[in-house]
């Protein structure tokens, strides 16, 4: 469990960062793989993605409901930014503190009603969605961003239930992981 541990911290570190400023270096991911490979690209998508289902599964009764509540809070907020242009204020500030929340909601294992669990995902969720809808382009980079979206839900959920009987520590580290990415965009480092 320590060796799969420390590989997905040194994946995360490892991975390039992306701005989110204006899509436009993005705007030609159309296809299907390609919009299904470019929350593998940045570290804030893919720590974001994996922590929902490592919180949910550690720490929420039906640990379904923050990952669909916010993969569908992903897609409204990257259909209203891919079909009207919408570039939301304070994009950046949105992605980073969903980070740090998302960090120490696993580094606590914060538990909550369902409903809760799913609407602080989704409200975590929505700035991700805007970031992808200024860079993709079409519906087929839509539908291959859901399904990676879907799959990194999974991939966390598999490894928060694998964590459920871990010692704290080791679950406040990967929730620190989370949230001191937050830190180093914050400092510009990611």
């Amino acid at each position: 469990m320590k060796k799969t541990l420390v590989s997905l911290l040194a994946t995360l570190l490892a991975l390039p960062a992306l701005a989110h400023t204006d899509g436009s270096a993005h705007a030609h991911l159309s296809s299907f793989w390609s919009g299904a490979l470019h929350p593998l690209t940045g570290p804030d998508h893919l720590a974001a993605m994996l922590a929902v289902g490592v919180w949910s599964a550690m720490a929420l009764r039906q640990p379904l409901g923050a990952p669909l509540a916010f993969a569908g809070s992903l897609l409204i907020g990257a259909v209203i930014a891919m079909s009207t242009g919408w570039a939301m204020p304070a994009l950046e500030a949105s992605i980073t503190v969903s980070l740090a929340v998302l960090g120490l909601l696993v580094a606590l294992r914060t538990n909550m009603p369902t409903a809760a669990g799913a609407a602080t995902a989704a409200i975590l969720a929505f700035s991700h969605g805007a970031a992808h809808g200024l860079e993709l382009s079409g519906a087929a980079a839509l539908a291959g961003m859901v399904v990676s979206t879907l799959a990194l839900h999974a991939a966390g959920l598999a490894l928060g239930w694998k964590l459920r009987q871990s010692p704290t520590l080791l679950r406040a580290l990967l929730g620190a992981s989370a949230a001191a990415l937050a830190l180093a965009r914050l400092g510009g480092v990611a």
